[in-house]
């Protein structure tokens, strides 16, 4: 008895179809699936594009001899007839354990046995995935894969995640990992999906550097609005924020919600936050009363506001600025043509500003403000330190990303220590030029300030240590400064 090979099949399948253009007639099928209840007539020729198929099928000959086999298979020979000769049925059967496989999902793939190009619709991608896999259907599977990395949005992102780490494919989790550094502020925490994110990607998420936020009062409240959701699984709407913090409230105040025995899985998730970049005082007041946070993280918090009330808005020194620098940011549209959003620290204000110079090319950078400046918010520092210091020198780094064809594309400044002052040019930082067709442009600004006095004297400090890229900058080119005007 002879062992058939799968490729063995497969070519003489190409051999006896080689001078034909026409598809096997239904009439000629040679193999019955059995599969979901359902029955599928099906094609050898096609049939071998599944490996699991295929090895169904062979294991379905495996007591016939080559030459009783190769009496099953379509024999196309001008010589004897224009048809093709009579062959024999044949059934196979395959169960599915998986409980993503649905049967619009199934009979998709086996569709797509035969048609090169079928239309999937994307709430159905998911079962045509499961069902690729179970066929082992490669080109399929990677269709399939395609069309998630290109449609995630809040409603199936963490289903495509699940999916990539269910069938390990990891462009999948990668793609569904950099969607949710963008989204997870200005998406997910307005919305009910919020609550299918699972813990370990979203610490994941928190984690990243490449994290984009509006503030980081905003993070809080997105994560504040995920453990919410989670405790109160009946919810079918967002709550207001002033309700969630009283429900916070209403819990135990024996002990805070972080120390409780069942809770503590969710530290750290809190410790991925920078509650030292949330710095007005009617926020601070909110941390304290709403008696989640431990008393050791709120008194840190207190020490290192009132640290830099008395020091001039000179911040607590950071060990990293990658995981401890202050993050604020604005989404760009295309149909802008100029944004900006106030930032204020310890009485100095900072604008963030985008500009686009045309159709695909845009310019961001911050400046210094004073409160005396004309269309200056009276709201930014209505109950609020001023502060009338000449200088501040500030470490800071300006990125931007946006989606081209499923791809992120990424600009940065890198690091930088900057003196800034009020007037002309030295109010200004370095200018960030993006190219891109990419439309929203997520714009983070990282910062912390460093000093107000003495501050050459903390340049050459820096200049010794000859490790990070803090060389000083200094006013803008004439370039930087045209291309910061509005």
């Amino acid at each position: 008895m002879h062992e058939l090979s799968t490729p063995k099949v497969q070519n003489k399948f190409s051999e006896n179809l080689k001078d034909t253009d026409k598809a096997i007639p239904s009439r000629n099928t040679v193999v019955t699936l059995e599969c979901l209840g359902f029955k599928w007539e099906l094609h050898p020729p096609q049939l071998f594009q599944s490996e699991t198929l295929s090895k169904l099928y062979l294991a379905a000959l495996k007591g016939s001899s080559v030459r009783e086999t190769e009496q099953l298979l379509p024999v196309l020979s001008s010589r004897k007839s224009k048809n093709t000769a009579l062959i024999k049925k044949m059934a196979i059967s395959l169960k599915i354990n998986d409980p993503q496989v649905t049967k619009i999902g199934f009979a998709t793939a086996l569709k797509n046995l035969y048609l090169s190009q079928v239309d999937m619709n994307l709430d159905d991608v998911l079962g045509v995935l499961a069902s690729a896999h179970i066929l082992q259907f490669s080109s399929l599977f990677q269709r399939c894969v395609a069309m998630m990395v290109g449609g995630l949005s809040p409603s199936n992102i963490t289903n495509f995640y699940l999916a990539g780490c269910k069938y390990k494919e990891e462009p999948l989790i990668t793609a569904c990992e950099k969607w949710l550094e963008m989204n997870l502020v200005p998406q997910m925490g307005r919305q009910i999906h919020l609550r299918k994110i699972p813990k370990n990607l979203l610490q994941k998420v928190l984690r990243s550097p490449r994290l984009f936020t509006l503030s980081e009062l905003h993070l809080l409240k997105t994560l504040l609005l995920w453990v919410y959701l989670h405790l109160n699984h009946r919810t079918r709407t967002i709550p207001e924020y002033e309700t969630m913090l009283t429900f916070f409230n209403s819990l135990s105040k024996k002990t805070c919600f972080l120390d409780q025995e069942e809770e503590r899985s969710l530290v750290p998730l809190f410790l991925s936050l920078r509650l030292h970049g949330i710095t007005e005082g009617k926020d601070l007041d909110v941390l304290r009363r709403i008696n989640f946070f431990p008393e050791l993280w709120l008194l840190q918090v207190t020490a290192n506001h009132y640290h830099a009330v008395e020091n001039g808005g000179d911040m607590v020194p950071s060990r990293d600025f990658n995981t401890q620098a202050v993050r604020c940011g604005l989404l760009f549209s295309q149909e802008c043509t100029t944004y900006s959003k106030m930032i204020a620290m310890y009485g100095f204000f900072f604008e963030i500003k985008g500009i686009r110079n045309d159709a695909t090319s845009y310019s961001f950078y911050m400046q210094r403000m004073k409160h005396t400046d004309v269309g200056f918010p009276s709201s930014v520092c209505e109950y609020g330190l001023v502060s009338l210091r000449a200088e501040r020198l500030v470490k800071y780094e300006i990125r931007a990303q946006a989606l081209v064809d499923s791809r992120w594309q990424e600009f940065s400044t890198s690091q930088i220590m900057q003196k800034f002052r009020f007037a002309g040019r030295t109010c200004k930082s370095q200018v960030l030029k993006v190219q891109t067709v990419g439309s929203p442009i997520y714009v983070r600004l990282s910062h912390s300030n460093i000093c107000t006095v003495d501050v050459k004297k903390k340049i050459s400090e820096l200049g010794k240590g000859g490790e990070e890229r803090d060389s000083m900058i200094e006013p803008m080119n004439q370039e930087q400064e045209d291309q910061g005007k509005d």
